[in-house]
């Protein structure tokens, strides 16, 4: 779930799952904040809306947990632009966002039980759990309290989850990085077909749709820190700048200029 503003996906995957302190370098755009969690691979971000429109929320391939209003939502892997609709000016949202395929330890359900919704985290972990949580969350004042609270949270759920697939960070890996999905499956010993249903549980879609995900994600970074378009297309893996356009308009919802112009 990524704000257009934003300019920084999760950090690298790594083993682990432990809370330690707050992390530097929030990005900063509006009413939306970020930074690394200490649940490696995770960012945790805050938001505040205001009287302007809600910004859509672009496809990242991950999901998050959030805390709004007294509830604690699900927000799964988004196949296109999520617009929030009625949501007054000064609501404030606390998040916690996870790599591309460590949303299934967290939640406990395959991630394409989650694509393109948002839903009750009471949906899916039992009563007194998300009831406890809800308690801690509501006592911790700040967004900074509430933020330490989900990543207990989550932190927990990874200990019992036990040791990720290693499969699973290394195909968001070489997706990430443009290689082809024949070549992703010989690479993680899996037959194509296998691999889509890998990724249908981890990531929430196919390898093809998680590559053009992430490939999203590499060009908008690319186009906000100043590269030019032509080279954003290059360098992020699209044909040309036209095939970049159409795969923005297509994921995104607006043209390129309309997304930075936004942020």
């Amino acid at each position: 779930m990524a704000e257009v503003c934003e300019t920084g996906g999760p950090p690298g995957v790594s083993a682990g799952g432990e809370v330690s302190g707050a992390a530097a370098g929030a990005e900063v755009c509006g009413g939306y904040r970020e930074r690394p969690s200490g649940v490696a691979g995770a960012v945790v971000w805050t938001r505040t809306t205001s009287a302007a429109p809600v910004r859509p929320v672009l496809p990242d391939g991950c999901t998050d947990l959030i805390w709004s209003e007294g509830r604690l939502l699900v927000a799964g892997p988004d196949t296109g632009p999520h617009h929030p609709d009625g949501v007054p000016p000064g609501t404030r949202y606390t998040g916690v966002r996870f790599a591309p395929g460590q949303g299934p330890a967290v939640f406990g359900v395959p991630a394409r039980e989650l694509r393109d919704r948002r839903v009750p985290l009471a949906d899916l972990w039992p009563a007194g759990r998300v009831r406890e949580a809800a308690e801690w969350a509501a006592a911790a004042g700040t967004p900074d309290a509430v933020a330490r609270v989900l990543e207990r949270t989550a932190a927990a759920r990874l200990r019992e989850a036990g040791p990720p697939d290693a499969r699973t960070a290394a195909v968001a890996a070489a997706l990430g990085s443009g290689r082809p999905v024949a070549e992703v499956a010989r690479a993680v010993a899996l037959g194509e077909r296998q691999l889509h249903r890998l990724s249908l549980d981890a990531f929430g879609y196919g390898p093809k749709t998680l590559a053009r995900v992430l490939r999203l994600v590499r060009a908008l970074d690319l186009a906000r820190s100043g590269v030019p378009w032509a080279e954003v297309a290059a360098r992020a893996g699209y044909a040309d700048q036209a095939h970049l356009a159409r795969e923005v308009k297509s994921l995104a919802g607006a043209p390129m200029g309309v997304l930075l112009a936004s942020g």
